[in-house]
């Protein structure tokens, strides 16, 4: 925002505060802002890009303000969340800090009554008009609105490089079962067909497998009650996921690899595939260089078409933030249409706003562009993994679950820690 001398807009400013003192809190103007501003996420390294966009814009608009990007690398957030939890709890909380959207936020933070509501925001920036409804209600509670979302990820796509599938004279599968069909003939060709890494990463293609076992009716049945979790059904997704991991390095070095190193074993030819988040679009885009449809290709995980599994990086204001203006200058500039076409290009994700520059070639390149336009149409559902579909304490724990099965295989033991978990996290509609 430019500085002004008295205008229309400057007395609006001042009404605003007149109103603020008297109902409820507004945001304060965002030219005359100083001090320091920290801000928390988990986004280094091959995100770091998009990160690094947004605070250049910043960094314009409130030359004043000193930013400090405390950033705690590791993927999906696993690191950066114990260190949140420990200054949350020792009343040290950041100005503002990455979080995903929906339960991770809600059933940590929000419930403890940690974050501030920031109705008034969407409000006086008009959001309510330019975010989708359903991603609003993920934000929010009967009691307010928690966070302003960045992006939109999709986590269930499959990454394959064109040149090597059409080397190796397959196709790309579109059901776990014609994937399991095709791992012998990749095997023998000294091909691994799957590559993950480390746990994380086994857990997101835990919940791509069970997606597309159980369809999207099913999946959101998890979350409400209405999935039988001793039935066949939820059976079979334990069974698929055991027959899909021997059809990859688990066991062998993938607890060493980072997502982004499994990534690269699809780029150079040592693995079929690779399940992850488009994230993954955005590190073979803006690191490798790659060109999307010719050095990378990507479909959505077998038995998923037709379903975007949704998650969203968003931010919130904690309560006793340390510059609590600058951390609302910082949500103001997230949700703006420049902030997120900015930040998405870079980061491999579509803007949360309806009204994002999708269709631009210039900003968005072909893969984004067609995530923009299965958001559209699919059939929306929550991640698990990245804290929309279920509470902190089921996440935090998910792995335990995991752990059971790959050294079992036993899928009905896997069903019955799952439910015991459920139970005891009240993830699952209890």
């Amino acid at each position: 925002m430019s500085k002004r001398l008295l205008s229309l807009g400057s007395f609006l400013f001042i009404l605003a505060i007149v109103v603020g003192a008297l109902g409820a809190p507004t945001a304060r103007a965002q030219d005359d802002l100083s001090g320091q501003l920290e801000i928390f996420s988990w986004w280094s390294g091959d995100e770091g890009p998009a990160l690094e966009a947004l605070i250049a814009l910043f960094n314009e608009q409130h030359p004043n303000v000193e930013l400090i990007n405390a950033t705690v690398a590791g993927g999906s957030g696993v690191n950066a969340r114990a260190v949140l939890k420990t200054r949350m709890e020792g009343g040290e909380p950041p100005d503002s800090f990455q979080v995903h959207a929906g339960q991770e936020l809600i059933g940590t933070w929000v419930v403890a009554d940690r974050m501030e509501d920031l109705s008034f925001l969407y409000e006086e920036q008009g959001w309510y008009d330019v975010f989708p409804e359903g991603l609003i209600d993920l934000l929010s509670t009967e009691d307010g609105i928690w966070s302003v979302p960045v992006n939109i990820h999709r986590s269930n796509v499959m990454w394959y490089n064109p040149a090597k599938v059409e080397e190796w004279g397959i196709e790309v599968p579109t059901t776990w079962d014609e994937f399991l069909a095709v791992c012998p003939t990749l095997q023998d060709a000294g091909v691994t067909p799957l590559a993950i890494g480390e746990a994380w990463t086994v857990n997101h293609l835990w919940e791509s497998v069970a997606l597309g076992t159980l369809g999207a009716e099913g999946w959101n049945g998890i979350w409400s009650g209405e999935t039988d979790l001793a039935g066949e059904d939820f059976l079979k997704v334990w069974d698929t996921f055991g027959k899909v991991l021997a059809c990859s390095n688990f066991g062998d070095d993938n607890a060493s690899l980072s997502w982004q190193q499994a990534i690269d074993r699809v780029v150079d030819g040592s693995a079929a595939f690779n399940v992850m988040g488009d994230w993954a679009a955005g590190y073979m885009s803006t690191t490798l260089g790659l060109v999307p449809g010719e050095g990378f290709g990507y479909v959505p995980s077998p038995g998923t078409a037709g379903t975007f599994l949704m998650l969203s990086d968003s931010f919130g204001l904690p309560v006793g933030a340390p510059n609590r203006d600058n951390a609302i200058a910082w949500l103001t500039l997230l949700g703006s249409k420049e902030g997120q076409d900015a930040f998405n290009p870079l980061k491999g994700s579509i803007p949360a706003r309806i009204d994002g520059d999708v269709t631009n070639p210039d900003l968005y390149n072909a893969y984004l562009q067609s995530a923009a336009a299965d958001w559209a149409v699919d059939t929306i559902v929550g991640s698990l993994v990245h804290g929309a579909a279920a509470n902190e304490n089921f996440n935090g724990n998910f792995s335990s679950v995991i752990d059971l099965f790959t050294a079992s295989g036993d899928p009905s033991a896997a069903s019955a820690a799952f439910v015991e978990l459920c139970s005891t996290s009240g993830a699952c509609g209890g």
